[in-house]
């Protein structure tokens, strides 16, 4: 039985940002890594405000038959699609809580503030976003050196698409979603995350040391080792549903 994770990116970032992963994945395990509309491969398009529209924009990307992966916007994104899709094996939260905006992390005065910023220059708020959600890793120089490297220096998505993930930001919230899950759900989060209160990385299921908000760039192998464990526990519960099956 093969193992399929689907990987989703977070703002302002394409899926070239699981890039650094590729090395330490098992031969048995099969990734996907589909680009939200709007972004990377899909930029001619333009990510959905409507999230019963979205979900009909990654139908066939997001199957039932895998483990969904997604990290900060890109988690929110998928447990809240959670009410317009099939469910998958199991959902994995890297680097999100709840809800983007906390008490003990990034506030929405904060968050209000960045978007306003971002209306009068897009290209600049984007690279100040880039760094800010390095702060927490071991080398934030070595790991924003290695982010560019991967994604070049201007955005991969159109203002359109930024400004509608920011007001996702804004507003999604999991919390009713994650009090009655349709599947598993498991949440992961660097020990040093800044974009992450203390309570969401408290909550964690499982906890990265000497990461931050962005383990793919700083910890891609221990990353691996925490997804694909993740993702065999529901191939074990699977097989066993199939096993007792009449």
């Amino acid at each position: 039985m093969t193992t399929t994770l689907v990987l989703l990116s977070g703002w302002g970032i394409d899926a070239r940002i699981w890039q650094p992963l590729a090395p330490h994945w098992p031969d048995d395990v099969v990734i996907r890594s589909p680009d939200w509309p709007g972004y990377g491969e899909r930029r001619g398009e333009t990510l959905p405000r409507r999230l019963a529209a979205l979900a009909d924009r990654m139908r066939d990307g997001l199957t039932e038959d895998a483990v969904w992966v997604g990290w900060s916007l890109g988690g929110l994104l998928a447990g809240a699609l959670l009410a317009h899709l099939p469910a998958p094996r199991r959902l994995v939260l890297v680097a999100a809580g709840p809800r983007f905006c906390s008490v003990d992390g990034v506030g929405p005065a904060e968050l209000a503030s960045f978007r306003r910023a971002f209306d009068r220059d897009p290209h600049a708020t984007w690279h100040h976003f880039l760094r800010w959600q390095l702060q927490g890793e071991p080398a934030p120089r070595v790991a924003h050196r290695r982010l560019l490297d991967l994604l070049g220096s201007r955005p991969g998505a159109s203002r359109q698409t930024l400004a509608t993930g920011l007001e996702h930001l804004a507003r999604l919230d999991l919390g009713e979603m994650l009090a009655t899950p349709p599947c598993p759900i498991h949440r992961l989060a660097g020990e040093n995350d800044r974009l992450l209160g203390a309570s969401a990385r408290q909550a964690a299921d499982r906890t990265l040391p000497g990461s931050g908000h962005c383990p793919m760039l700083s910890r891609p192998e221990a990353l691996v080792q925490h997804l694909v464990e993740l993702a065999r526990e529901a191939d074990v519960g699977r097989r066993g549903q199939l096993e007792s099956a009449p």
